[in-house]
This record gives structure tokens, C-alpha cells and sequence, in this order.
């Protein structure tokens, strides 16, 4: 039977080396040739070829094996013939692969070897399930080619097969290392991703089963995270269970931060008084070690369990560190995820929900109460004096207030309610679920701000605090959450009116007042859209010369109802709405348009000063638009001069300080209006690059009949003589003002005692009969 196998023909060849030094080697392989080829000339060499041939193959791991054209075994190696359950060649001769396994197994092989024997053309590298597992699922690579005789007829196949496990298992880790990497990075949720990786691991390691557990937030116990495989009532035994030195594998791993690896669950003592629970469950090996953040903080446990007494193998051990380190980087994955979803909707001071989160909750509390019939209250409350508090003991004691009053507004409201910090020192309360009784409501606040204004210890000093709180409720005080805010902050405003630390429920009064603001909000807007404002003048006096130098411009507003609309009705509205900026920027460009004008008409040059708002002097862009309004009016920059207030300065003086010396570098005047109103600082002071200073109509009024505004109006105008600055005083309306001014040194005047602010067209007059 062995002499017509023909097993392939393959072209055989040697190279040979051209170096003059292998010369000897040749030879040695020349005569060595030669002898075989003499020893295989007779029969008992050819005998010797097959027990030689015999022993070779049969010291191969691999499968190797002839069939007939029926798939009938002709011979076969030894690995063959014993993974078939024989042992012996000839008990495995004449059966077929059908003799021997499933039939659903089989097909696929008998199916490729019909292929080869059919088209005579062979069959290399075909992947396949090896029907022998040992205890493992394993895979062969199988190479089939056609069996011929000396006449060149297929009479069978030859196959041979090699065990590829190894490979396979190291492919699929691959794969499922690069989908669970996908996974955290497509935020898949942690159990399903715990689920992926210990079937992934289990199916590395027959035999073991996975199991992860986490710290809890308090790093005091583990919960269970996933075990697919593991007992569900075991499962639930370990879940909370509290880490300490002796508390089993995960327990104690987690406690050391290190691996802990028992062989025997029942003779361990780190096992000690958990044994007897392990034992119906028939774990008897727990290998554990710790999940650890990037800074080697511990996160929780992954660990294998096995029926075996044993510990792991190094290729174990590689596993389960490599499972550990994946558990790890999704834990932080989804801990920053939440982090910044926190951050997001929270207020990082005080752990508050912030606007953003109450904006999508407050609709949803809303149309609950639409459909109960229940109440809502919402309570706008501002911290009293706050701003002092910060002032004088520093922000980290402001922070510290910040904090504790949100803790105890928290400690006053139900899961249900909400505390919200809008930012600053002011805060939004959320009551959900409430009777329709405004005596519920207010009884209910008042109890927040009774806890908020408890004595408390701010940096080593006792003091209170006090709130001023607006409240409304739906549906009484509006449907939408902007209109319940709206009227909330009115209510709160009306709290501080009335002199703070007191609650205000919304009213028909608060609502006609809220009315009419939003209709002077509107009305204002539509000014800027229709251009309703004009410019007065109210000139300014030298003391010495008795000439107008001078004119400060005022905004009107030409109301189409009301006629002409002072600066004090118009500035809080325009800051409350923004249109400050534009309507600045309107002023600005009108008085150096019409200051330009004048002298075009041939009268005396003049300096017209400008209000700057705060808004205004803020915008990166300021010092480039009065460069702008001068260029676009023709007027030089020495004839305008533009007033700040010290409060404006004292916002940011370093900012302010650079804004005012790029303003000097354009060649304008700068004035401080309202000097000794603000927060001065002396220090400060000398270094503004101003030209004047401007005493408030406050000091003013009462000279020369009150002595200590004769003493304040005199040190600020000797003051600005040491400091070679002008000095001007404002609201002047008498001449014994006017006869105290000249005797203290004052250089300019201004006011009713010169004239009122006038139009354009007036001021030409004044100028003109001078």
C-alpha cells in the first residue's frame, strides 16, 4: 500500500556558496551523498528509508494523514491516531472522519477534500475547528493536497494539520483589546464594557471566571461592578462588602493597593471567616488585584475565581494585569465624563445647580403643577452687604459665606426642591409640590432665611448675615419660567428698597411697575432705532477771565409724548439694557461733529467734554472709536475732553491707568467727574494722566453755609494744586459760591450760576454775545 503513495511533487534545489573557503564543506557533502545513495541500494536499505521515514513523521505534533477517495484513513501519524482515541495505526485504518465525530463537524472537512480530489488542484492554509478540543476550544490550519499513484491518478488526499490555538486566542485578544478600546471610547456604559472584558479574558482562560468590583465613594467598601459567570447569591453576599487587611482577595487588594493571590480559598487566612460561605459554591482559588487611576489611586478590583487549587500562570498573570488597566482607563473615562457634566450644570463653588440646569428643570416643574393643580414658588434672594463682606475680609472669606448659606438653604429644602446659585451672591429657590396657600409659601421661605441669617464664624470673626429675598408663585404671578424671574428679581429689588434683610411676595403694584420698565426698555430701544436724542450744552467758566472755555455735553432723549427726557431717566435704563454703548458712542461722535461745526461758523474754539460710561471705557476697542469719531469729524483732539468717574476707574486702575495714557497719546483731555463721590485713592491718584478734576454738586450746594463742605471743597482744590492738576466745581448757583470758589483757588465753574444746559443753537448765543 506505501509503495504507490506519490504524497506531491515539489522541485527541490541548493544553493551553493562561490565562496573558495566552503570548498572543504562541498566535498564532505559530495561524499556523503554518495554513501547514502550506496546504502539505499538494496532492499535493506530501502527497508531502513521507511523505519527512518516512519520514526520522523511520527515525531510530529502535527496531524498527518492519507485518505482514499471515501475519506477512509490509509495511514496517519501518531499524533493522529492517539487524538483519535487509538493506539495503534491499524484501529484507525479503513474508518472515516463520520466513523469518528458529529456529523454536523464534519461536513465542512469531507465537503474540502470531495473539492481537492474533484479538481485535483490542492488546498493550503484552510482555517478550521479542530474536532478534538482537550479541554480548549481549538483551531487547526489545514492543508489538503491529492494523493497520487505512479500513473499520476488522484487515488485519495493528503492532509496535514497544525494547531493554531495559540494563534487564534492571540488574535482574538487582539480584537477584543481594539473593541473594548472602542467602547470606552465611545462612552459605552461601565457594565456593559465590565460585561465585554471578562467574557473576553474567560475566554482565554477555560476554567476561570471573571468578577470586578468598585470602590465605593467613600473608599470604605466594594460594590459589585460585573461577574456574568459567578453565582448571583455569592454575587450578592460580596456586594458592600468592607475592605480591610484580612478581607479576601479583592478586600485585602484593594486595602494593600497591590495583587493578592490565594491558591487555596479554604486553607488561606487572609480566607479566615469567609471560607465556610465560599464552600457551597465550590470557588477554591481567587486571584485579585487592584484597578488603579493613572495616579495610582485605587479604583476597585478584578479578579478570577477557579474550582482549582493553583495559582496563576504568567500568561494568567499578564491577563488579568492587562484587564485591570483597561477596567481602569474606562472608570476615569466615565468619572471626567461625569465630571464635566457636573461642572456643566453645577456651579463649581458651591456644588449648586447652576442656570443651566434649572432652566431644563424648572419647564418640567412647571407643567407638574399644570397638571396637579399644585403650587410652584420661586424666590429670587440676594445676600445682604455682601460685597463689603468681600471687600474687607478678602474673597476667600466671601467664598466661605457663599458656601455656607448654600449649605444651609440645602439643608432646608426637600430632594424635590431646588437650590440654584445664578452667580455672585445671588440665588434662585425652587419649591415644587406646595398647596395653593401664599402662608405655606412664605413660612417656608422664612425659614430659609432665618437658617441663612444664623450667627456664623467667618475667618476667626463672628458675625450674621442677612438676605433680601423676592418671591412669586405660579400660576398667580406668571405661566413662563422668564416672566416668574422677572417678577421674582422686581420682588427682590422692591426687599432692598425697603430697607434688605426682609421678604417680598409679588403684587398687582410690582407687576404695573415691572410693566412700565419693560415699556421704557422698548421705548428706549426704539429711540436708538429712530434716532430721538439730542445733545444740550452747558457751558463752563473760568473763574480769572470770566470766559466760557468750555462746554459739557448732556444727553436728552425727545420723547414724541413726553418731551424731553432727562440723563437720569435714560442712563439706568441704557445700562440695564446694554444701549449704553451705543448711545455713548452716539454722543461722542455728535459732540465732536458739532464742536467741529462751530468752529467751520467761524466762533471762538471751545473744548466740549464727554460723559464715558463704564461699559463704554471697557470695550477693548474704545480708545480706536474716539480716534474714529475724531478723524470722521475733522475735530482736533485738544478740544475734547472726556469725563470718568472715579468709580470707573477704580473698577481696575491698572486697565484704567493704560487706557488713560493711550487716550493722552491721541492728544484728548481727560476729566474725573464727581470727584469725592467715589472710592478715591490718593495713591492712585497721581498717576492718572488727567487734566482736571471735577468737585461734585454735593459738596457745592450747601457753601458757604456748611463748614464741613467748606473744608472738603478746599482740601480737594488744594489738593489738585499740589498735584498741578485743574480743578472745577460743579452745580454752582450762587455768587457767594462763587466768591468762596475764587477765594479757595478754584479755577473753573460750572453751572445754573453760568447757565443751564442749552441747545445747539442757544449755545451759539452765549458764545457769540461774549
Amino acid at each position: 500500500m506505501t509503495k504507490n503513495l506519490d504524497y506531491s511533487r515539489r522541485d527541490s534545489g541548493a544553493k551553493v556558496a562561490s565562496n573558495d573557503d566552503t570548498q572543504r564543506l562541498m566535498a564532505a557533502g559530495q561524499r556523503l551523498a554518495a554513501e547514502v545513495s550506496r546504502l539505499f541500494t538494496s532492499q535493506t536499505d530501502i527497508a531502513d528509508r521507511h523505519y527512518w521515514l516512519e520514526t520522523m513523521v511520527n515525531h510530529v505534533p502535527d496531524y498527518i494523514y492519507a485518505k482514499d477517495l471515501e475519506g477512509r484513513f490509509l495511514i496517519a501519524n501518531r499524533a493522529t491516531v492517539i487524538d483519535n482515541g487509538f493506539t495503534k495505526m491499524e484501529e484507525l485504518v479503513g474508518k472515516t472522519d463520520y466513523d469518528l465525530h458529529p456529523h454536523d463537524m464534519v461536513a465542512k472537512t469531507v465537503q474540502a477534500e470531495r473539492q481537492v480530489i474533484e479538481t485535483g488542484s490542492p488546498i493550503f492554509g484552510m482555517e478550521e475547528r479542530a474536532f478534538i478540543d482537550k479541554g480548549y476550544e481549538r483551531w487547526l490550519m489545514t492543508s489538503k493536497v491529492p494523493l497520487r499513484n505512479k500513473q499520476g491518478v488522484t487515488i485519495g488526499t493528503v492532509g496535514v494539520s497544525r494547531d493554531i490555538s495559540d494563534r487564534k486566542r492571540a488574535e482574538r485578544l487582539m480584537l477584543g483589546q481594539a473593541r473594548l478600546l472602542e467602547m470606552i471610547a465611545t462612552g459605552t456604559p461601565l457594565d456593559k464594557f465590565f460585561n465585554e472584558l471578562i467574557l473576553l479574558i474567560e475566554a482565554q482562560l477555560p476554567g476561570v471566571i471573571g468578577s470586578i468590583l468598585l470602590l465605593s465613594e467613600d473608599g470604605r467598601q466594594l460594590v459589585t461592578g460585573a461577574a456574568p459567570g459567578l453565582d448571583e447569591a455569592y454575587c450578592e453576599a460580596v456586594n458592600g462588602i468592607e475592605i480591610g487587611p484580612r478581607v479576601g482577595s479583592c478586600g485585602t487588594a484593594a486595602w494593600r493597593g497591590e495583587p493578592v493571590f490565594v491558591a487555596d480559598i479554604l486553607s488561606d487566612p487572609l480566607w479566615e471567616g469567609h471560607a465556610d460561605f465560599v464552600r457551597p459554591f465550590g470557588y477554591r482559588s481567587c486571584w485579585s488585584t487592584p484597578i488603579l487611576s493613572y495616579q495610582g489611586k485605587v479604583l476597585g478590583t478584578f479578579a478570577l475565581y477557579s474550582h482549582a487549587v493553583g495559582l496563576p500562570s504568567a500568561e494568567q498573570n499578564e491577563l488579568i494585569s492587562m484587564a485591570a488597566h483597561l477596567a481602569g482607563i474606562a472608570i476615569e473615562r466615565q468619572q471626567s465624563e461625569e465630571r464635566i457634566q457636573f461642572m456643566a450644570h453645577h456651579d463649581a463653588l458651591t456644588g449648586l445647580p447652576n442656570r443651566v440646569l434649572f432652566d431644563s428643570c424648572v419647564a418640567t416643574a412647571l407643567q407638574q403643577a399644570r397638571i396637579t393643580g399644585q403650587w410652584v414658588a420661586l424666590a429670587f434672594l440676594d445676600l445682604d452687604n455682601f460685597k463689603l463682606i468681600n471687600d474687607t475680609m478678602g474673597h476667600h472669606a466671601g467664598d466661605e459665606l457663599l458656601r455656607i448659606a448654600a449649605g444651609r438653604m440645602l439643608a432646608c429644602v426637600r430632594k424635590s426642591d431646588m437650590i440654584v446659585r445664578v452667580g455672585g451672591d445671588e440665588f434662585i429657590i425652587l419649591l415644587t409640590g406646595l398647596p395653593p396657600d401664599s402662608g405655606v409659601v412664605t413660612s417656608r421661605l422664612e425659614t430659609i432665611r432665618a437658617a441663612i441669617g444664623a450667627p456664623l464664624v467667618l475667618s476667626g470673626r463672628s458675625l450674621q448675615v442677612s438676605c433680601s429675598m423676592g418671591v412669586v408663585c405660579y400660576p398667580d404671578h406668571g405661566q413662563t419660567a422668564t416672566e416668574l424671574l422677572a417678577n421674582a428679581d422686581s420682588a427682590m429689588y422692591r426687599a432692598k428698597e425697603v430697607g434688605r434683610n426682609n421678604l417680598q411676595l409679588f403684587d398687582a403694584e410690582m407687576a404695573a411697575k415691572v410693566r412700565a420698565k419693560l415699556r421704557r426698555h422698548e421705548e428706549l430701544r426704539d429711540a436708538v432705532a429712530r434716532g430721538e436724542f439730542v445733545l444740550h450744552y452747558q457751558p463752563e467758566m473760568n473763574l480769572k477771565t470770566g470766559r466760557i472755555f468750555a462746554a459739557e455735553s448732556l444727553l436728552r432723549w425727545q420723547h414724541p409724548e413726553r418731551g424731553l427726557v432727562a440723563p437720569a431717566d435714560i442712563i439706568p435704563l441704557a445700562e440695564e439694557t446694554g444701549l449704553i454703548v451705543p448711545i455713548g458712542d452716539w454722543v461722542l461722535n455728535e459732540a465732536c461733529r458739532q464742536n467741529r461745526a462751530w468752529q467751520d461758523e467761524g466762533l471762538p474754539p471751545i473744548v466740549v467734554s464727554v460723559n464715558v460710561s463704564a461699559r463704554q471705557f471697557r470695550e477693548r476697542n474704545w480708545v480706536s472709536r474716539v480716534a474714529q469719531a475724531l478723524e470722521e469729524s475733522g475735530l482736533e483732539a485738544r478740544y475734547l475732553e472726556l469725563e470718568l468717574t472715579e468709580s470707573l476707574i477704580m473698577q481696575d486702575v491698572g486697565a484704567a491707568i493704560a487706557t488713560m495714557h493711550e487716550l493722552e497719546a491721541l492728544g484728548v483731555h481727560l476729566a474725573i467727574d464727581d470727584f469725592g463721590t467715589g472710592y478715591s485713592s490718593l495713591s492712585a491718584l497721581k498717576s492718572f494722566p488727567v487734566r482736571r478734576l471735577k468737585i461734585d454738586q454735593s459738596f457745592v450746594q450747601h457753601v458757604p453755609g456748611d463748614a464741613d463742605d467748606m473744608a472738603i471743597t478746599g482740601a480737594i482744590i488744594s489738593l489738585a494744586q499740589k498735584l498741578q492738576i485743574e480743578v472745577i466745581a460743579e452745580g454752582v448757583e450762587t455768587q457767594a459760591q462763587v466768591d468762596f470758589l475764587q477765594a479757595s483757588g478754584c479755577d473753573d465753574v460750572q453751572g445754573y450760576f453760568v447757565s443751564r444746559p442749552v441747545a445747539p443753537t442757544e449755545f451759539v448765543t452765549l458764545l457769540a454775545g461774549l
